[in-house]
């Protein structure tokens, strides 16, 4: 069974899978991170969806790149998590499945092409306590722990 974060599933609301890849990016003591504007403020590892028939490694490269700008090299799977939320922009209920990696940042492309992203760059232990949900903050507060 993969490891639950926040709240729990209600029992009378139907929920879709939404499998999803997302990255710790350690930089010179920082780790890059994604800040999305709408529906509201929300600090995040970045990362998304994986398309269907899209591999987690192709949906990791491609989310990074249009939520950040970067390219990044050598991701390596470290864990998984599952929640359940509400995704107002697809106006979804959905049990979100995510693959959490680690990869280095390696060049920045441009800003970010994903409308209401900003990349920024906070050192891990203010992220591990300011990222917007309880899984994001476990795995950075591992990787501040050097257990990743």
């Amino acid at each position: 069974m993969i490891r639950r974060f926040g709240t729990p599933p209600d029992p009378r609301q139907s929920y879709r899978r939404r499998p999803g890849a997302y990255a710790l990016l350690p930089l010179d003591g920082h780790l890059l991170l994604t800040l999305q504007d709408d529906p509201g403020p929300d600090l995040q590892l970045p990362g998304g969806g994986i398309d269907p028939g899209e591999s987690p490694l192709a949906a990791l490269h491609r989310e990074v790149r249009e939520e950040t700008g970067w390219r990044i090299a050598a991701p390596r799977r470290v864990g998984a998590f599952r929640r359940f939320a509400y995704m107002p922009e697809y106006d979804l209920w959905a049990e979100k499945i995510c693959l959490i990696y680690i990869a280095r940042p390696v060049r920045p492309m441009g800003p970010p092409s994903e409308p209401g992203h900003t990349a920024l760059f906070l050192r891990p232990e203010e992220a591990a306590q300011r990222l917007g949900n309880a899984g994001d903050r476990h795995f950075a507060a591992r990787l501040v722990r050097g257990m990743i």
